[in-house]
């Protein structure tokens, strides 16, 4: 293969031939990603310009070649291409391949409900720890089956929803996306060769054209409102009817044949959280009115939901009162509902002239559709008063021998009300500590209120009346960003006070306190033990039971120490903020702000759950998920299923005593190995990021200034100052711009050097196996580094003019790959992982492709800008075409 000429077409076909050949995909998903892309090829030779298909097949033809070579010549004959290109047709490749990606990552999609529907409810074909079923049949071994059942009554996961900027794709791209599943499906179930399956093709024909002819990226960011109804689509789309599918199929497990004819075992326990419309940390767009909004919509949509879900239960409940004769409480609720809406009641029981429990639940649909409509006479005071009519109705039918119509449809419109209430999900407020203490400042001198502190006075005053009309639980939770002292939280109550007036009530407030450097996290539980001492506050936390929240920040600590110091001092604060709240007697919630990227805590969730300190999970999860996660994880109502019970089953057998035990030895076992590597990983980190001219250098090799200029959300990238200085730039483009350059240092850095400083092979692979915290680390990196390629990296780094900084990451990356690979005991990363080690191959060469079009425009870009020319908009057009692209092939962004 050494020799310069580019490939003949025959040669090309035959070389992707074999590529893809080559990758060890189940037989259905190539037959998939082969008519996807046959499909999207017949859309660039027609929609595309001419020979836009040629070229795009010549690209993908020499980056295959340099990945399978690996030579220099290899890689310089694709580089060359891809800079041969005019500006237009270079976009338009760009484009190609970003389409190529949405329909792969489909195709994997697709692949992965397939399965989970093959073992949906198989024992043979489960497995085993991965659902809350066999998490409570293992953790009742161990406990017994009083404690176990109440343990799975307890239980708390409790996903937020943030906007933070991640989501690299527009939602029109998102949309037309899942039109094509539902097509794909078509064409799944339909017979071979048959008029419905020509009908499909021909749809998914349609669709790929309108996916190539749409804009990729957005004209302009996102307000918070669109961001409200991006997370409502989710909603919408599976959450709304996938969370009671997955108690329903817990009960079932646990019940066996008497499921849905007695009472549930399983109680409600998913949560859902949002800091979309809530979230003001340096988004100067999310304002009092905005939450207020974001309120309203998501109330709007659940009631509509549950308007729409009793209106269809009750047309079903067609039982006769001769065989399912009502309850004298039923009868009681009929008068009552009969007396505040008469016309409605007459015209119902016309309908239903004998049909008690179908009249009682079409009246009830009208009663939250006056709820909706804010009609005083006929809405429901709040979620309690119609949970209790919903149970007038379920107790009637029980004692009219119905069981099935009581815990059937009926049962799950319940654990609908219970999970989501009015308010659908709780809405959280996060400001940063130094805006409080700020604007309490200007209020002490007595100084005329600023803008800034009428706005921060305004969203305690909005918490007030979202609590008064949603209900207590649509908001109060109210997080303080960079927590550094006890008083950085009582200065919430201060401000509440002082937004309520003399003769206001101030709103129900839990100030969760967020923990995010690494100084904050060591000086955590001191803080909280100062705090709890604090009349105020201790009155807040004995009136919830002694329930508290504290939130700790993986991202910021990650940038502040490198990601092995970051989760070694993650583990180290929730250990004791969990001993400190075990000898206090407080039900503690850790929320953990994690991110879809590996350099901001991401990657397998039940693995990280599974590692946590004894005490620190303790039945309740709460975490953070955004961007590009959220479609990922509850996208699709198969895979959200999926992942709820995955997650519940790790947060359930987290405190077995078997886990806690191991967690608890291991850690004793290895915690000279963790004392190494952390001091030698942080100096590691420091010789990098604090040497002199990092933070410009950083800026010139990394798209990070240019990932600025991307529509994603409607945040900005940074709290306000330059490149000169790394602390106010936001994680997310820190670790956004490390991945686009193919480097994803954020994910893996130090790792190397702090294995090379414990230096004993054996025992690095005895903590592998025995050490859980360890493991998920070294499992993450491994990951991280699959997604990077050297020789791109290289030519990133080449574009800042020290190559001292580029040396030293560089050796890093080949010593963490060395050691990870040794310590896994295998031939190359991921090979112990090899359904990811298959997705991560089958992507990098067309990941290439889009890389050697962004670095052909990110250097035309800083030739300008050494000129002093201003930026040509065309290259930006390019590059940020780019970033979408790589994006949404290596499925990470932030």
């Amino acid at each position: 293969m050494g020799g310069m000429h580019e490939l003949t077409q025959t040669e090309a076909i035959d070389l992707v031939g074999r590529f893809e050949a080559g990758q060890e995909i189940p037989e259905r998903m190539r037959a998939d990603v082969r008519m996807l892309g046959s499909l999207l090829g017949r859309v660039l030779r027609e929609s595309g310009s001419p020979g836009l298909y040629e070229d795009v097949e010549r690209l993908r033809a020499a980056t295959i070649q340099a990945y399978t070579d690996e030579t220099d010549e290899a890689f310089e004959r694709a580089a060359r291409i891809a800079d041969s290109f005019a500006i237009d047709r270079a976009d338009e490749v760009a484009r190609a391949f970003t389409c190529y990606f949405h329909l792969v990552n489909l195709a994997e999609e697709h692949q992965r409900v397939r399965i989970l529907r093959e073992r949906d409810g198989r024992p043979d074909r489960e497995d085993a720890g991965d659902s809350v079923a066999a998490a409570f049949v293992r953790l009742a071994a161990e406990v017994g089956d009083d404690t176990a059942l109440l343990r799975l009554q307890a239980l708390r996961f409790h996903p937020v929803f943030t906007a933070h900027p991640t989501e690299a794709r527009r939602r029109a791209i998102s949309t037309s996306i899942r039109r094509l599943a539902s097509f794909l499906e078509e064409h799944d179930a339909s017979l071979r060769g048959g008029a419905d399956q020509r009908r499909a093709e021909r749809r998914m024909l349609e669709e790929i054209d309108t996916l190539w002819r749409t804009a990729p990226l957005r004209p302009e960011k996102p307000s918070p409102t669109d961001e409200v109804r991006a997370v409502m689509a989710v909603f919408d789309e599976t959450l709304y009817t996938a969370v009671p599918h997955v108690y329903r199929r817990v009960d079932d497990a646990l019940q066996g044949p008497a499921a849905g004819s007695r009472t549930p075992v399983v109680r409600p326990f998913v949560r859902i959280g949002s800091w979309v419309g809530g979230d003001r940390d340096g988004n100067p767009f999310v304002t009092a009115s905005v939450t207020r909004k974001a309120a309203a919509i998501a109330s709007e949509h659940v009631l509509l939901g549950l308007e729409q879900t009793a209106i269809r239960i009750g047309r079903g409940l067609t039982l006769d009162a001769t065989t399912t004769p009502p309850s004298a409480a039923l009868l009681s609720l009929w008068q009552r509902l009969k007396a505040a809406d008469e016309d409605a009641a007459t015209e119902v029981a016309k309908r239903s002239p004998n049909e008690p429990h179908r009249r009682i639940l079409l009246l009830i649909a009208r009663r939250i559709a006056a709820t909706r409509a804010r009609n005083a006479d006929l809405a429901y005071r709040d979620p309690e008063q119609l949970l209790s009519d919903l149970r007038i109705v379920q107790d009637s039918l029980v004692q009219a021998h119905a069981p099935r119509q009581a815990y059937g449809h009926l049962q799950q419109l319940l654990w609908q009300v219970e999970t989501f209430g009015f308010h659908l999900t709780e809405l959280e407020v996060r400001q940063h500590s130094a805006v409080h203490a700020k604007v309490l400042a200007e209020l002490d001198a007595g100084q005329a209120r600023t803008e800034l502190a009428e706005e921060v006075l305004d969203v305690f005053r909005a918490v007030g009346f979202l609590q008064e009309r949603y209900g207590p639980r649509a908001a109060g939770r109210y997080i303080v960003s960079f927590t550094q002292s006890a008083q950085d939280l009582l200065n919430v109550y201060r401000l509440a006070r002082f937004a309520a007036g003399s003769d206001g009530t101030a709103p129900v407030l839990d100030v969760i306190p967020l923990f995010e450097t690494f100084a904050d996290l060591q000086a955590a539980p001191r803080i909280l033990a100062e705090i709890v001492q604090d009349p105020e506050f201790a009155a807040r936390l004995d009136a919830t039971g002694r329930r508290l929240e504290v939130m700790l920040g993986y991202s910021d600590s990650s940038k502040d120490v490198g990601p092995v110091a970051a989760n070694l001092a993650l583990y180290e604060a929730q250990s004791a903020i969990a001993a400190w709240a075990l000898e206090s007697g407080i039900e503690l919630t850790l929320f953990h702000g994690r991110g879809g990227a590996l350099g901001r805590g991401g990657g397998p969730a039940n693995s990280a759950i599974l590692a946590q300190p004894p005490h620190s999970v303790d039945g309740r999860f709460k975490l953070t998920e955004q961007g590009e996660v959220i479609f990922a994880r509850y996208g699709d109502p198969a895979i959200a299923m999926r992942h709820i019970d995955q997650v519940a089953a790790a947060v359930l057998m987290a405190s077995a005593p078997s886990i806690e035990r191991r967690n608890s030895a291991a850690a004793e076992q290895f915690a000279d190995v963790a004392a190494t590597m952390d001091a030698a990983s942080r100096k590691r980190f420091f010789d990098l990021v604090k040497a002199p001219g990092f933070a410009p250098w950083f800026a010139r090799v990394t798209p990070m200034e240019e990932v600025g200029l991307l529509a994603l959300g409607s945040r900005p990238a940074r709290r306000g100052l330059s490149v000169e200085s790394l602390e106010d730039l936001r994680a997310i483009p820190w670790v956004f711009a490390w991945t686009q350059a193919r480097i994803n240092l954020a994910g893996w850095f130090g790792l190397g050097t702090a294995l090379q400083a414990v230096g004993d092979e054996g025992r690095m692979r005895l903590a592998y196996r025995e050490w859980p915290l360890f493991q998920t680390l070294v499992d993450n990196v491994a990951m991280s580094l699959a997604k990077t390629d050297e020789r791109i990296a290289r030519r990133y780094l080449a574009l800042g003019d020290r190559d001292d900084l580029a040396a030293l990451v560089m050796d890093e990356m080949e010593l963490t790959r060395s050691w990870v690979i040794r310590v896994t005991a295998g031939d190359e990363v991921l090979d112990n992982k090899p359904v990811l080690q298959r997705a991560v191959k089958m992507r990098s060469p067309y990941v290439d492709a889009l890389s050697l079009l962004q670095l052909r425009a990110l250097r035309a870009l800083r030739d300008d800008a050494s000129s002093g020319v201003p930026a040509d908009p065309e290259q930006q057009r390019l590059l940020l075409l780019s970033v979408s692209g790589v994006a949404a092939g290596l499925q990470n962004t932030g």
